[in-house]
């Protein structure tokens, strides 16, 4: 499976995948909710999940901020929303693109982004755009439910030393952006990077 890096070609490629995405991937409900328990979210914080596609981590990051939180899911693919839709009385939603967000500076106090960085067109430009919008000391989950090694393997490549994932590039992407990463997990079933924003 190749992605486009284009914004136009992200949106056809998930735009034709949206109605049986979550068909494809039924067993992947434990390891976002291990990932979100993992951040320490706390009762009434706003939360944005960046990239949210068909909502699968909406309900679990509305449990984690309760009925006084907030959360918002933006995602480019106008039929990614639609199917997320069946999750919206969980969160508010909205058809943006993560370079350009639909809100003020220092407004949330997370941020949730799933499957996120292989789809940024320029990651120091959309991880600067989700500092702009999180309050100093808030945090950033990069969160996949499988590992790098795993997805390259599934699809026939080998891991490269210029995947932004990697934890070097990662870490220098964000630190210019304006993040500290703080955690780092690979191993064969998830990828989780936890990163804070700097003052």
């Amino acid at each position: 499976m190749e992605y486009r890096s284009d914004l136009a070609g992200i949106r056809e490629f998930f735009a034709a995948r949206a109605a049986g995405w979550e068909s494809r991937f039924p067993d992947d409900g434990p390891l976002f909710a291990a990932a979100i328990s993992e951040l320490g979210l706390q009762a009434g914080q706003f939360v944005l999940d960046a990239g949210c596609g068909t909502g699968r981590a909406l309900p679990l990051l509305r449990a984690a901020v309760g009925p006084s939180g907030r959360v918002l899911g933006v995602d480019l693919t106008p039929e990614m929303i639609a199917v997320a839709t069946a999750h919206s009385a969980l969160a508010e939603l909205a058809v943006a693109d993560v370079g350009h967000l639909p809100l003020p500076d220092r407004a949330v106090d997370a941020v949730f982004g799933s499957g996120l960085v292989s789809h940024l067109t320029d990651p120091v430009a959309g991880f600067t755009e989700l500092a702009r919008v999180t309050r100093p000391g808030g945090l950033l989950a990069l969160f996949y439910p499988i590992g790098r090694a795993a997805l390259a393997a599934k699809h026939g490549r080998t891991l490269s030393p210029d995947d932004i994932r990697t934890e070097p590039r990662l870490r220098r992407a964000l630190a210019t952006a304006g993040w500290r990463l703080t955690s780092y997990h690979d191993p064969a079933d998830r990828f989780l990077a936890v990163a804070v924003r700097a003052d």
